[in-house]
């Protein structure tokens, strides 16, 4: 079998694959900066490794032949096309954890570097300067940390900054409680974290929700005086409003490992601040991690060519073919009924209980249940690649309970799945089965029983149980061009109020639902999507 490395990879990877008599390696480092080369030399390959400088395309995959695994060295795999790679039968891997310490490591540098102005003292030394008074420092000893995100890196950041008995806030909606207790920290809010924080460093993907999370709002909240890291993502952080906050003195420093625009622009005020530190993503960058994902992503994929073994894949999952082949359907409820729970909540629940029903309950229940895990925390964790391997590892990571009960049968259907989500003061029943062998229905929601096609896109609107409303959600609908396709209305009799279920064709912008909102009598308006 024939494997292709496109980018620099460490030798630790060349290695681990000439291990094995049935490889043959081919090591063209710089093409993945040549699309039309790699479109080439990947025609015959049975395995491609991976970094960040090639960009698998669909034009790219489509020229493979032979093509059977993507191997990704590292934690990103948003230079894949993971659809085209999916609809072509190739396993897509990466390795999660092999820059998790370093990046840590390197957030913790860039805070001691900030506050002791070791970066400008270096330079002004080297100058010949012995500007002594000009840098004075602080300490980090008894400060407060505002940590972004508590995820594999954020955790580790915790941990370190213990070392320096630094008081810990952290604001993750998706940690539970029970978990920030066992990591010893403080959960807040964001507005919190904002106003008691001295130093806050972000560890969170960079998703619609946190894209520009850091902005003038933001600062305004924020102690003056405070000092910013970010060593996570670029647009994070609006840039202009850091350096408006810089120049008002609300941020005394900021530490930069990441930019909106990456190579940076040489030409960047931040870069020529006086209160600014950066350096070029170098978050990753040690020889360590690098051999570690690199020996990690050729172990995992000879594992797979040569016995059929998947690790850390991202878009299937750990199962035989005539598993997945039988539980099909079953899979593919179990799914959707995760995904619209998952795009409902606000917070990570504390508890998902899934109930397994007559001829759910007599199946691998252990396979279905990482689907409907992957289905709740992909809207949630949308920058992670969430699979049927690292679902409930990362359900675990944040604290959520997981319980299965199987039920030998169902007064009404031989087959259904319920999955009960639990927060802290309340729970969302959602439940389905399906018709005849293959056809996915949701036949329970909360205290109400539809019979939804889980497909396309879907609104759920929920409003007082008074006459015209319902007119004049449909009239709102015409004349934003919104087409309803198919919709349903049901009425809870003991809280008095009707939700409908709307499906639409073509997406709905955000300004629309806020507006629909705003209508007399409607309570909440949702928009969900069962496609991918």
């Amino acid at each position: 079998m024939k494997i292709l490395i496109s980018d620099k990879l460490s030798e630790s990877a060349l290695s681990v694959f000439k291990q094995s008599h049935q490889f043959t390696v081919l090591y063209e480092p710089d093409a993945g900066k040549d699309p039309e080369k790699l479109k080439t030399l990947i025609a015959d390959v049975d395995g491609l490794a991976i970094r960040s400088a090639s960009n698998i395309t669909a034009a790219i995959i489509n020229a493979a032949q032979n093509l059977k695994v993507i191997g990704r060295a590292g934690i990103g795999v948003d230079n894949v096309d993971l659809d085209a790679a999916s609809k072509k039968g190739i396993i897509v891997m990466n390795t999660p954890l092999g820059n998790a310490i370093t990046t840590a490591e390197h957030a913790i540098s860039m805070m001691c570097a900030l506050t002791r102005n070791i970066p400008q003292a270096n330079a002004s030394l080297k100058e010949g300067r012995w500007d002594k008074s000009k840098f004075m420092g602080s300490e980090l000893y008894h400060k407060t940390l505002g940590v972004l995100g508590c995820g594999n890196i954020g955790k580790i950041v915790v941990n370190r900054a213990q070392g320096l008995h630094m008081k810990i806030l952290c604001y993750d909606p998706f940690l539970s409680d029970d978990k920030a207790l066992e990591l010893g920290i403080e959960k807040c809010d964001l507005s919190t974290l904002l106003e008691k924080s001295d130093y806050i460093t972000i560890h969170t993907p960079k998703n619609e929700k946190t894209t520009n999370l850091i902005n003038q709002q933001a600062f305004a909240k924020m102690k003056p005086g405070m000092f910013l890291i970010n060593c996570a993502r670029g647009g994070i952080v609006n840039e202009k409003d850091l350096l408006l906050a810089l120049e008002n003195k609300i941020v005394a420093g900021a530490a930069l490992d990441v930019f909106e625009k990456e190579p940076v622009d040489p030409e960047n005020p931040l870069l020529k601040h006086d209160n600014v530190i950066a350096t070029p993503h170098l978050g990753a960058s040690t020889e360590e991690a690098q051999e570690n994902v690199a020996q990690q992503i050729a172990q995992q994929m000879s594992n797979y060519l040569l016995q059929g073994n998947i690790v850390n894949a991202v878009n299937t999952v750990s199962a035989s073919a005539d598993v997945l082949k039988r539980l099909g359907s079953s899979l593919k409820l179990g799914n959707k009924l995760g995904l619209l729970q998952g795009q409902l909540c606000d917070e990570a629940p504390q508890e998902i209980h899934i109930k397994y029903y007559g001829d759910a309950a007599r199946e691998q229940t252990e396979i279905l249940t990482t689907a409907i895990l992957q289905g709740v925390l992909q809207p949630m964790l949308s920058q992670v690649a969430i699979n049927y391997v690292n679902a409930p590892y990362l359900a675990k990571e944040r604290g959520i309970r997981i319980i299965e009960s199987k039920i030998t049968a169902h007064s009404d259907y031989t087959m259904m799945i319920e999955v009960i989500c639990t927060f802290n003061k309340s729970e969302r029943i959602i439940a389905g089965t399906l018709f005849g062998k293959n056809n996915p229905r949701i036949v329970r929601f909360n205290n109400i029983y539809p019979e939804i096609n889980p497909e396309g896109t879907m609104l759920l609107v929920e409003n007082n149980d008074k006459p015209g409303v319902m007119g004049r959600v449909g009239t709102f609908l015409g004349e934003h061009n919104v087409n309803i396709a198919n919709m349903q209305l049901c009425l809870d009799t003991k809280t008095k109020t009707a939700t409908a279920f709307y499906a639409v064709q073509g997406n709905v912008e955000k300004n629309t639902l806020k507006e629909l909102g705003k209508l007399d009598d409607i309570i909440s308006v949702k928009s969900v999507t069962f496609s991918r």
